[in-house]
């Protein structure tokens, strides 16, 4: 599973944030994603690679502006994953 964080510009609202998640569900097989106006980012979270530039145009299609794509690897931590050693 990977863990994608793309920093936005231009979210004013809980509306520019639904345009934005929108948008990636329809044009990527996202498992999740959750934008935040106030942090101006949204994570997403898929099973496969997503090319950065094509998720910069289809974010930078909705009229806001994707500045920076960080990628890393994400492991779901369970209830007691601190339990482990």
């Amino acid at each position: 599973m990977n863990k994608i964080t793309v920093k936005i510009d231009g979210m004013m609202c809980g509306m520019c944030e639904s345009h934005v998640n929108d948008a990636v569900r329809r044009a990527f097989p996202v498992k999740k994603i959750s934008s935040s106006h106030s942090r101006g980012e949204a994570v997403i979270l898929c099973e496969q690679e997503i090319d950065e530039a094509a998720l910069r145009a289809v974010i930078d299609a909705t009229g806001y502006k994707a500045l920076a794509v960080y990628s890393h690897p994400y492991e779901k931590k369970g209830l007691f994953g601190f339990l482990k050693s």
